[in-house]
């Protein structure tokens, strides 16, 4: 029922304007008649409405990155709505429109995760260039155009690569598709937006974008992660006390790990983390390091209350403090240690650059692939670090914030 458009924004507007009404009438006494109320309804109903609409136009592509238009779209309409009634002096509930925009974004956003994202895609594909690897996509119907006369019924959008070389005819087929309303997504992009995943071959201005992310942004990031990290570590400290004593009462050693990593532009730094494991006496043997420092599976070296830790992902509370120094983000790529770093370097190409930006505290390589152990394995990882730098976004962290809590919840892909 949800797949019609009709019924999404009948549930929209029941969650983000009717609940709000209902829950100041209960608690306030305040009745839905009164001017307030209806000047609230009214502007909350006309926002959401042109935020679904321009949602569903601003959707270039239904990948990974789609759901932030719902963000946004909702952000226009509702910050037009308080200019508009600030101008007019029109009298509104502020806390009820701010609850009312809310409730709308966590519905169009949950019909857009349940709905949108699992909604199976018809794309149409010309031959050649990246598009060769396309029909190993997952999730998606792929149907070649064998010529450029082609009729096209039925489909979603037509993936090209826009870089190779094609004749004049598919050329001008190209052209003539776009023309008549059919969407056209370059295989690249395609590519990226469907997996997640980022590769690379030759750093050049435009392959994340650009060879140095917006600055503006990472500062204001940095600011909410200082706050957000002040605030879960005074809403977690008793948890946190609990754990340590736990620590030290399931074996002999220290509560806190600490560990050399390597961080933001390439800086090293001491990472901080529950300890989860038995202690055990260093190796001066470079590969001993490099295998000690990188778990396996069923690892003899983690203790019973490490493996909760673990499967719970409570064992990086600590970090919260290393965001609140500014060595960390709440969201990047997952810091290495130090020894797995530098082997790293000299095995994959380009894997220093994922430190252009803070490691997280959670990552999309985490919630998308979980814990690794094979260097196989660290590509595929370093691809979907590549994504998140390419493409960060308020949307990618919500999503990597919801995995997140998934995965706590799960124990899914702990080690």
């Amino acid at each position: 029922m949800l797949k019609r458009i009709r019924y999404q924004i009948i549930l929209g507007l029941l969650i983000g304007v009717v609940c709000p009404v209902l829950l100041r009438q209960i608690v306030f006494g305040v009745p839905f008649y009164v001017s307030t109320q209806i000047f609230t309804i009214m502007g909350g109903a006309i926002a959401l409405v042109m935020g679904y609409i321009g949602y569903r136009r601003m959707l270039l592509f239904p990948g990974i990155s789609s759901g932030g238009y719902v963000i946004t779209s909702l952000t226009i309409t509702f910050s037009i709505l308080v200019i508009l009634m600030f101008i007019m002096r029109l009298d509104y509930s502020r806390l009820q429109l701010l609850n009312c925009y809310i409730l709308s974004t966590g519905t169009l956003l949950f019909i857009h995760l349940k709905v949108e994202r699992h909604r199976k895609l018809v794309f149409a594909y010309v031959a050649g260039g990246l598009t060769g690897e396309l029909p190993k996509i997952p999730h998606v119907d792929w149907r070649r155009i064998d010529a450029p006369d082609a009729i096209l019924d039925a489909i979603d959008a037509v993936v090209v690569d826009l870089h190779s070389d094609h004749d004049d005819r598919w050329e001008s087929a190209i052209a003539k598709w776009v023309l008549t309303g059919i969407p056209v997504y370059d295989a690249r992009s395609a590519r990226e937006q469907l997996t997640g995943r980022v590769e690379i071959n030759h750093l050049y201005e435009n392959t994340l974008g650009s060879l140095n992310p917006n600055n503006v942004l990472l500062k204001i990031k940095s600011v909410l992660d200082f706050f957000i990290s002040l605030c879960l570590i005074i809403m977690f400290l008793p948890l946190m006390i609990v754990v340590a004593i736990a620590i030290k009462i399931d074996s002999p050693g220290p509560a806190i790990f600490r560990q050399k990593r390597m961080g933001f532009r390439a800086q090293i730094f001491t990472v901080y983390k529950f300890r989860t494991m038995r202690v055990a006496t260093e190796s001066q043997d470079t590969e001993a390091l490099r295998k000690s420092a990188m778990t396996q599976d069923d690892d003899v070296r983690i203790t019973k209350f490490g493996r909760i830790l673990r499967r719970t992902r409570l064992d990086e509370l600590p970090q919260l403090f290393n965001i609140l120094k500014g060595d960390m983000s709440l969201i990047g790529p997952r810091p290495e240690a130090l020894s797995l770093s530098q082997w790293y370097e000299k095995q994959i190409p380009f894997y220093h650059y994922r430190h252009i930006i803070k490691p997280g505290l959670t990552g999309w390589a985490q919630v998308s692939q979980g814990h690794v152990t094979d260097v196989t394995d660290v590509r595929e990882k370093l691809n979907l670090d590549f994504y998140y730098v390419k493409n960060y976004s308020v949307w990618l962290d919500m999503l990597i914030m919801l995995r997140t809590a998934a995965i706590m919840v799960t124990g899914t892909g702990a080690r």
